[in-house]
Order: C-alpha cells, then sequence, then structure tokens
C-alpha cells in the first residue's frame, strides 16, 4: 500500500465515499480556489499535458477525475477528437462540467459518466488516449486504477497525466512546503468552508509516489516508455507512458 492510499479526507470509513463526499462538498468553489492556488499556472500544465498528445492525433479520450472539466474542454478545443468521456466518482463536480461544457458548443463531443476509477464500466481497448489531471492520487488502489486506465487504452495508445508533487531541490523544496501547510489550507477553508479538504490536498501532495518511482508504478501496471517531466520547480510533474 502506498502512503497517499491510507489519507482519508474525513477519518474513518471507505476512502472512495469519503473523496466522493469531499468533491461534492467543494464543487461549487473548485475551479476558483483551483486557479488562485496556482496563481493559473495550472492552466499552463494542462497544455503541456495535451500537447504530449497532440503528434499522435488521438481521436478518442478518455479524462480520468475529470473534475469540472478543464482538462477535457481544453483537449477538446486542442486536440479536435471525435469524443472525450470525462469520468468521475463526483456527481457535484461533473454537473458543474456539464455546464460548463454546455457553454462552449461541446456538448456533441464532451460527455461524462459516473465511474469508479478502479473499476471502469468501459470495454477494454476503448481508447486512443486516458488523460488525468490532479486526480490520482485520491485513488484508494494507485496500482489498479493505473491498471484500469491501461486496460481500456488501446494497443499503442498513450497516457498523458499531471500530478502535484514536492519539489525537491532547495529554497523551492522549503517555500512550497510553508505555503501548501499555510496559505492553502487556510484559504481553502475561508473559501471552501471545508478545512479538512485542503489539509487532505497537502497530506496526499506529500505522500503521493513520484518522478522515477512513480515511472516503476506505471511500468508495474502495464505501460511501457514511460517518462515524467518536473514542471514549475517541481511543484507539478507530467508523466507520459504508451501501452
Amino acid at each position: 500500500m502506498y502512503e497517499q492510499e491510507k489519507i482519508k479526507p474525513y477519518g474513518e470509513g471507505e476512502k472512495a465515499q469519503q473523496v466522493e463526499q469531499m468533491f461534492d462538498n467543494i464543487a461549487p468553489t473548485y475551479d476558483k480556489l483551483n486557479h488562485r492556488l496556482s496563481w493559473n499556472i495550472d492552466r499552463g500544465w494542462r497544455r503541456k499535458a495535451i500537447e504530449a498528445l497532440a503528434p499522435h492525433k488521438p481521436q478518442t479520450l478518455l479524462d480520468i477525475a475529470t473534475g469540472t472539466g478543464d482538462f477535457a474542454i481544453l483537449a477538446a478545443e486542442m486536440l479536435h477528437p471525435q469524443a472525450i468521456v470525462g469520468a468521475d466518482i463526483s456527481e457535484g463536480m461533473m454537473e458543474i462540467g456539464r455546464q460548463k461544457v454546455a457553454q462552449k458548443g461541446l456538448s456533441a463531443v464532451i460527455q461524462f459518466q459516473k465511474e469508479d476509477c478502479l473499476a471502469l464500466s468501459c470495454p477494454a481497448e476503448s481508447f486512443d488516449a486516458v488523460t488525468a489531471a490532479f486526480g490520482i492520487r485520491n485513488f484508494a488502489e494507485l496500482e489498479k486504477g493505473l491498471s484500469e486506465m491501461c486496460r481500456v487504452l488501446k494497443k499503442g495508445g498513450h497516457l498523458s497525466v499531471v500530478e502535484l508533487t514536492t519539489p525537491v531541490r532547495f529554497p523551492m523544496k522549503q517555500l512550497f512546503r510553508l505555503y501548501s501547510h499555510t496559505v492553502l489550507p487556510l484559504y481553502g477553508r475561508l473559501v471552501s468552508r471545508d478545512k479538512r479538504a485542503y489539509e487532505y490536498l497537502t497530506a496526499t501532495i506529500e505522500a503521493f509516489p513520484q518522478g522515477e518511482k512513480m515511472v516503476e508504478i506505471l511500468k508495474k501496471s502495464g505501460f511501457s516508455q514511460a517518462r515524467f517531466q518536473r514542471m514549475t520547480f517541481g511543484i507539478c510533474t507530467m508523466y507520459f507512458a504508451t501501452k
């Protein structure tokens, strides 16, 4: 068991149910908080992950832990695929995503499905690409979730993931720790009214496997040619792999 799998937003009980409850709770303020807490840099991180897919011209994409659909929307605008499925455990998050997609006139391209990401309902080898932005660290079983993402990906298809990580070098390592333990939970509590959600966020970032270790986990889960790229001094890391 990986350390972040043990961390739950609200203490006792099933992690998946607590994660669903947490995201339903913070859904109305999630986008505002996400962009402000990252100083809008998160938009650039998503763009990098989509640019990595562009040479392969995927026509069918599955966006895991899609949340309010930011990654799916940007992928639709940049890649012009035939179809994108946004999968998430939280209906509250996806309902906001559906509204955003409708406003942008992308409802014919992007569809949302409530899914347990550890047991996807999608048939094997259904998608040209699978993506995830800031969601896989919430998996109750990381390898099981990654194996499912590999299962539904076509042979030769690609995985592109961005995840928050902890910087490894001075002084960003120390500055990020200070920021994540003070500003992030305080501002999250004031705006979302859910103190535990943003304490959970900090804890999972610190506990999540990163860099070379994550590449080995991807390979163990069925992917090949896995690599990673740290961005913005290591605050975020992109992982790219092939099935």
